[in-house]
């Protein structure tokens, strides 16, 4: 399993694994096979969890691991014919990584060796400077994602489809692919922004033209398709592209050959293909507005980027880091500050905080805190006391609910076991500095995880 796997730590959990003699099988094989496997549960790592019995019954303790930071975790049933298809589902739906049966598997040990390995390689890029210096976050969701980014860029070479709200941050995580891909002698990051091609032209954009192929065309020139052999093509916005551009890029993209405008002689180029878009392409193709050929060419491998208010707990951090940027040293904000920052509406996203963190920077005169006088009159809220935090999609979930003709008990323990797995899992599993978020004492905290009910 090579050295790499003697190295790699992960937490052997046995808890539901009720057969002693399965359980010393188990040990003596993880052990023989070199990986070193601390017998427990702990609090963070990755996890091996074994069981023997009923998958249903060991969801509610995978769910519990899994909301310790972003522990990712191997479930392994012990007992031939005891995971079906509904039940690995329900396992990985709840937080396990991946779901095996031992007896069925031909070599578990390797397995579980390849996937720690796997998981502790994409632990070491995220914490490298390309990773850390293009896309910042500490939401779950956000981690989620950039893990996959990771793993997708780094151990493989497909064609990455990113989707998401227009100011999330989509070319930087191209460029962060590009940036992990592991091609020796890479070649250039190619940008061409879709918004701007002009149709006319659009032929020499892409695969360039020889001299004298049109009216103003002085010089050959190479194409973006050109510049990027043996590096990464990005296409901001494909969603943008007509239909009749789309038509062309498809012999490029299935055969990476083209010809340059004006030219007889056909050429080959290699390259990663990443694109970008906030359009639903498959509602684009739908509507008959992309090819549905070319939609399936771009996407090995798509991702989504979440908007800014489905990682509200990057707000600050984010700020943070732009103010150090634009003033060269770390400043902090206000309670004040932070408030409006969380509760105020970004529909530009990232890009859009940058801007408001821009504009404090150019106000802020120090020393001490950013106050609310550093804002700017156009952050000042209309009312009294601005949005209040149950307004908006909170106060439409609880609509929901009332007009599905649930009661005001199950709404109540809804929104306090939402509360409680969300404090959690933005403090990485620290239970301790969940409950002061919550203003609750640890073991108020600890009884009232005890007695959630799995979500349905």
């Amino acid at each position: 399993m090579g050295e790499l796997a003697k190295r790699v730590e992960a937490w052997l959990d046995l808890s539901h694994c009720e057969d002693a003699g399965a359980r010393e099988r188990l040990r003596g094989a993880l052990q023989g096979s070199g990986l070193a496997l601390r017998e427990g549960s702990g609090e963070d790592g990755a996890a091996v969890v074994a069981f023997d019995r009923t998958p249903c019954d060991v969801a509610r303790h995978v769910g519990d691991l899994s909301c310790h930071g972003e522990r990712r975790l191997i479930a392994i049933a012990v007992v031939d014919r005891i995971l079906d298809g509904a039940s690995a589902w329900r396992l990985l739906q709840v937080g396990a990584s991946d779901v095996f049966s031992w007896d069925e598997c031909p070599s578990p040990c390797e397995r579980i060796a390849r996937r720690l390995e796997r998981w502790e390689a994409i632990d070491r890029a995220l914490d490298d400077t390309p990773v850390r210096s293009l896309l910042i976050g500490r939401a779950r969701k956000f981690r989620t994602v950039l893990r996959q980014v990771v793993e997708v860029a780094r151990f493989s070479d497909a064609s990455v489809l990113i989707t998401g709200e227009s100011g999330t941050g989509k070319e930087l995580a191209a460029r962060l692919i590009h940036e992990l891909d592991a091609r020796p002698k890479k070649g250039n990051f190619v940008v061409v922004d879709c918004t701007t091609i002009v149709p006319e032209l659009s032929g020499s954009e892409f695969f360039g033209h020889e001299k004298g192929a049109f009216t103003g065309a002085v010089a050959s020139r190479d194409g973006a398709v050109a510049l990027a052999n043996g590096g990464t093509l990005f296409l901001d916005e494909v969603g943008e592209l007509p239909l009749q551009l789309q038509a062309e890029l498809l012999r490029l993209v299935q055969e990476r050959t083209y010809k340059r405008v004006g030219g007889n002689t056909w050429s080959t180029t290699q390259f990663r293909l990443v694109c970008a878009t906030h359009r639903d392409l498959q509602d684009e193709q739908h509507r008959g507005r992309f090819r549905q050929d070319l939609y399936y060419r771009l996407s090995d491998w798509t991702c989504r980027l979440p908007s800014l208010r489905e990682r509200l707990e990057d707000v600050v951090p984010l700020v943070e880091h732009f103010l150090r940027s634009f003033l060269g040293r770390p400043v902090e904000l206000d309670d004040a500050v932070r408030q409006h920052l969380l509760l105020r509406p970004y529909p530009g996203n990232i890009r859009e905080l940058r801007q408001v963190a821009f504009r404090i920077g150019c106000r802020y005169v120090g020393p001490g805190p950013v106050t609310v006088g550093d804002l700017g009159p156009d952050e000042v809220p209309s009312g009294e006391s601005g949005e209040s935090w149950w307004e908006g999609s909170f106060a439409q979930s609880i609509q929901r609910a009332i007009a599905l003709g649930v009661g005001l008990k199950e709404i109540r323990r809804v929104a306090e076991d939402t509360a409680v797995r969300l404090a959690v899992s933005g403090e990485e599993g620290n239970l301790q500095s969940a409950a002061r978020r919550l203003g609750v004492t640890d073991r108020a905290l600890q009884l009232r995880r005890a007695s959630q009910r799995p979500t349905p």
